[in-house]
């Protein structure tokens, strides 16, 4: 996030979004809320941004129980603001795979982010049709919202489930299909793993390095093999 609010609680009160003993609410899953509080130094784009779409998208932070670290979404790509919501405020909660078959809105299907993805949706020969998998970014939340968010120039942004390790050549052979993608379309696919330890990035792991870097709630951290940690909750 760009710009994030000042947590709502006390530093030694944090554990890991959302709260060491709620797993309701994932990485990227996408919020329906009733109300959003406004916090010191707020952008100002933000109250129209979120009357417009009374959504968020649960973001990594460490956080209080009760309290969900979200980011809300502007019209513009600069647009992005982390804050926080009681978790209250919840009306639903959506999740990335959960939008992979939904249809796009009436006339938005021919836009690239979209064609891509009804590709991947077609392929059965891909490993990622063995994977649970949905869209997040602007694809994503426009399937969720149905408020017109991808533009012709959006990128396809897409979320792995991997609790089991995904082998080297598996991911390299998901990466060559969405690089042939990218090239047909003309947008760029990028696909991120949700591993034990955190968000890895799918074209890290599939290019062989010897450590890779796993997005955490309690901050970024190098690791030979996201999958040989004791699997946690809070991811």
């Amino acid at each position: 996030m760009r710009v994030c609010a000042a947590p709502p609680f006390a530093a030694q009160s944090a554990a890991p979004c959302a709260g060491s003993s709620d797993t309701r609410w994932r990485p990227h899953d996408l919020l329906h809320l009733r109300r959003l509080a406004a916090f010191e130094g707020e952008p100002a784009w933000v109250r129209d941004a979120f009357e417009r779409a009374p959504y968020a998208v649960v973001r990594r932070a460490l956080t209080a129980l009760g309290v969900v670290a979200v980011g809300v979404r502007g019209a513009q790509r600069s647009q992005r603001y982390g804050t926080w919501v009681a978790s209250a405020e919840i009306v639903e909660a959506t999740a990335p795979e959960a939008l992979v078959r939904n249809e796009p809105l009436a006339g938005r299907a021919a836009l690239p982010a979209f064609v891509a993805l009804a590709a991947l949706q077609r392929d059965p020969a891909s490993a990622l049709n063995r994977l649970v998998w949905g869209p997040t970014g602007s694809a994503g939340f426009e399937l969720a919202t149905r408020r017109k968010t991808v533009s012709e120039s959006s990128d396809l942004d897409l979320l792995i489930r991997t609790p089991e390790r995904l082998s080297r050549d598996c991911a390299a052979d998901l990466l060559d299909r969405f690089d042939a993608l990218s090239r047909q379309t003309g947008i760029r696919i990028d696909a991120q793993l949700e591993t034990p330890a955190g968000g890895v990035a799918l074209a890290e792991w599939a290019a062989g390095k010897a450590r890779v870097m796993a997005r955490h709630a309690s901050g970024p951290q190098l690791l030979a093999d996201p999958w040989a940690v004791v699997q946690r909750t809070d991811v």
